[in-house]
């Protein structure tokens, strides 16, 4: 049977053989066509992913955020101690989900940043099954809720293709989000792939972490109630705990005070913590601090109120978290199925984010565009921060401490800090020796060989017709019951945004080549001149010596397996652009757009994400919306992209045709009419004429309404790269949150009639190098 499972799906067995023409003559009974069988006695598969934290967050790691269903896990199961991912979301989920390396199905980066580069297309090929693909082909249901972020942008929309969406990859049921992140109050989800949002808002008790538990939970119990005997497999994936911060109050008010004492005495704290749980050895030393990031005691006293609120609200976020996961585990263990269950709980796809800069930010996307946020501003907002008027992360300086005790943070491939993660395994039915540390060294790509050979089912060798790639990961199974197993795995690459390492049998060869908050680099080094250091974790466990200068031929032999291994899985060529990828043209991948200079939308038409929208930065464009105005006149949006923390809004307010740009949420040009619209048929038309010498420069704003001006103003700065992550461009409504208070938040839509709205891009489009952009942007900041 084992042999028939390696090809899915499982071919069929013999039909039975009609032998008369009447049935009532017919002798021998037919065989009934049955379900596909699991393997007998097969577990339900959980797989639970909390994005963005750090190793040493969690309380079950030590760490100062409390998370007693991590904690309850682990005592009936195992915590690893030496777990790792790949540095960034997209490219961990990838390897998560298929047992390769990241490079090695293409998702080298996120799904954002992808060129064209064999290790960096975003698509991952065919011969690489997901695990819910084989699970799903060996008889069990399988459902994933939350974050996807692995689809390529451009296929996130109504004219797919939809065989890279989840349920294109084996699963059943989604219900989530597509891209890298979302607003936990007002998100845009899909159902499938139908674009649905919550029936309930913030004030009625809405957070998008709480209904993607309701959602798995109502799925787990139809599917026992429906099929009691047929194994489930789960994928939960938080959207928490990655910015933005999104908490209630009532969760905070836990963490009022506790993070006074700073960063760096939380770092020794949590050492000691963890020795004392002996995740890391009694002799293991805090990895060196990173000299660009000021000591608490550095810090004055606005900035110190500042980086606590931030940190409060951050572990209040991830203790909400968990408790969802509580609920669910709550959910299994009331239908009697948590140990039938393989749980497995990541607590991480990579290091804590320093993506927030030296300072925390409570407006993500600028930062995101090289500018630092405003502590005297956040100081003023630090009462606000988790609700829906805040996208913020925390400092730097908490994200080192949360990754305690090594070095460095996400996008890191280099060092610990971005790779290493906690990780619990839970199977009453299957792991016997509870509540135990696993110091067995491995990576993420061998969570898909644990789940295999713990369902009985062989990695298959073909799946609908396409020759399977092979696994690159190991399985864990081996070290369930046997804590001084040797490790199996022996050797792992890391690469991400040109930060890269390689682990061979407890050395450590690593080279850090940029810098995770300074995503809009200028004059990064040549990767011939990047410093490598050498680590002997063998002794040196959270590599804090450094002896490269000790043992020059050892450094020499990592960095040619370095070569090899990065050969062997797609890595070359190296590539260190970060927010400039998120631009297609400048990233090298196809627009889905093209050349097309003119795009005509409908009334109803919407959640168009940033890539199926026309690119309207960077260049001069124009809007023109045939509309119907009803007598009385009108209210609402026209149409809108973006939200709260950028992008820009053409609508009606008090009778009068207005147009509002938001700059990162930190600047807010508004340009409008006093001239109230008349009723009947109008032509409204938006014009934009940028200023041209460089990205994320301003331009002049004209108004028209049947071909008479009747606005002008001045728009000056602009978006340089990206508008969001989450929000979207609608026609006849502002879906998400609103770009400008001028109107309500959703309650916003056209109480008009719209035709059509056309949408002209004209051809001076900036298109600069890196430096230049850089200058541009400082220019203007």
């Amino acid at each position: 049977m084992r042999e028939i499972r390696e090809i899915l799906p499982i071919p069929g067995t013999t039909k039975s053989v009609p032998t008369v023409m009447d049935v009532r003559q017919q002798t021998e009974a037919f065989t009934p066509v049955a379900p596909l069988q699991a393997p007998e006695n097969a577990p339900n598969v959980v797989l639970v992913l909390v994005d963005d934290m750090g190793f040493g967050a969690s309380s079950a790691y030590g760490g100062p955020c409390a998370m007693p269903t991590a904690e309850r896990l682990s005592g009936g199961g195992l915590r690893y101690s030496r777990f790792h991912v790949t540095a960034l979301c997209s490219p961990t989920r990838q390897a998560l989900l298929t047992g390769r390396n990241h490079h090695s199905v293409g998702m080298g980066v996120t799904s954002e940043m992808a060129t064209s580069a064999p290790g960096y297309t975003g698509f991952r090929p065919p011969s690489a099954a997901t695990i819910a693909q084989t699970l799903s082909g060996n008889g069990y249901s399988t459902a994933a809720f939350g974050k996807w972020h692995q689809t390529p942008p451009r296929e996130v929309c109504a004219s797919g293709p939809f065989d890279r969406w989840p349920t294109g990859e084996g699963f059943d049921k989604f219900y989530g989000f597509m891209g890298a992140e979302m607003n936990h109050w007002y998100p845009q989800l899909f159902d499938g792939t139908t674009p649905i949002e919550p029936t309930r808002r913030p004030e009625e008790g809405y957070h998008l972490s709480e209904d993607l538990v309701d959602r798995a939970i109502d799925w787990v119990n139809t599917q026992k109630t429906l099929t009691p005997d047929k194994p489930f497999f789960t994928y939960i994936a938080f959207g928490a705990t990655h910015g933005p911060f999104h908490v209630g109050q009532d969760w905070k008010q836990k963490y009022r005070g506790r993070f006074d004492k700073g960063w760096n005495a939380q770092r020794e704290e949590t050492l000691a913590r963890q020795k004392e749980l002996g995740i890391v050895p009694q002799d293991a030393e805090l990895a060196p601090w990173v000299d660009m990031v000021p000591h608490w005691d550095e810090l004055d006293e606005t900035e110190r109120k500042v980086a606590c609120g931030f940190m409060e609200t951050y572990a209040a976020f991830a203790e909400h978290t968990d408790a969802q996961v509580g609920r669910f585990v709550d959910a299994l263990e009331e239908i009697g199925e948590l140990d039938n269950t393989l749980f497995v709980y990541i607590l991480g796809d990579n290091g804590a984010s320093g993506e927030g800069g030296l300072e925390g930010t409570t407006r993500e996307h600028l930062v995101g565009h090289g500018f630092a946020d405003s502590t005297e501003t956040m100081a003023e907002e630090i009462d606000t921060l988790g609700d829906a008027s805040t996208y913020s992360i925390y400092p730097v300086g908490w994200a080192l401490a949360m990754n305690t005790p090594y070095q460095w943070t996400k996008q890191v491939a280099s060092h610990y800090g971005g790779t290493r993660d906690g990780m619990i395994m839970h199977w009453g039915n299957g792991i016997t020796r509870g509540n135990e540390i696993r110091h067995q060294w491995h990576h993420v790509i061998d969570i898909a060989p644990t789940i295999y050979e713990a369902a009985g089912v062989p990695h298959p060798v073909m799946v609908n017709g396409v020759a399977q790639q092979p696994i690159e990961g190991t399985s864990m199974v081996y070290s369930f019951d046997d804590p001084g197993a040797p490790d199996r795995r022996r050797t792992q690459y890391f690469e991400m945004c040109g930060n890269r390492s390689i682990y061979h049998e407890g050395w450590t060869a690593v080279t850090r080549h940029g810098v995770p908050w300074q995503m809009v680099p200028e004059g990064l080094p040549s990767f011939d001149d990047d410093t490598w250091e050498l680590y002997d974790t063998t002794v040196d466990w959270t590599q804090a010596h450094d002896v490269a200068d000790r043992y020059p031929e050892k450094l020499r032999e990592l960095q040619q397996l370095f070569l090899i291994e990065a050969s062997k899985y797609q890595v070359f060529p190296l590539d260190d652009r970060v927010t400039e990828r998120e631009n297609p043209t400048l990233a090298g991948r196809i627009d889905l757009f093209g050349d097309r200079a003119s795009v005509t939308y409908r009334a109803g038409m919407g959640r168009f994400t940033e890539e199926t929208a026309p690119n309207v930065k960077n260049r001069s464009h124009r809007i023109t919306a045939r509309v119907e105005v009803p007598e009385g006149g009108a209210e609402g949006v026209i149409i809108a992209q973006g939200g709260r923390f950028g992008g820009w809004s053409l609508y009606v307010v008090d009778g009068c045709l207005s147009y509002a740009y938001n700059c990162y949420g930190r600047e807010l040009y508004t340009v409008g009419s006093d001239q109230p619209l008349e009723p009947g048929t109008r032509e409204l038309v938006f014009e934009f004429f940028y200023d041209g010498g460089g990205v994320g420069l301003g331009g002049t704003v004209q108004l028209s309404v049947d071909g008479k001006q009747v606005g002008e103003g001045r728009v000056e700065k602009t978006t340089a790269y990206y508008f969001s992550f989450d929000e979207t461009l609608n026609i006849g409504i502002d879906r998400g949150t609103p770009v400008t208070d001028d109107y309500p938040v959703l309650d916003n839509a056209f109480t008009g009639t719209i035709d059509t709205v056309r949408v002209d891009l004209h051809d001076d489009v900036e298109e600069l190098t890196a430096a230049e952009q850089q200058r541009a942007l400082l220019a203007h900041q």
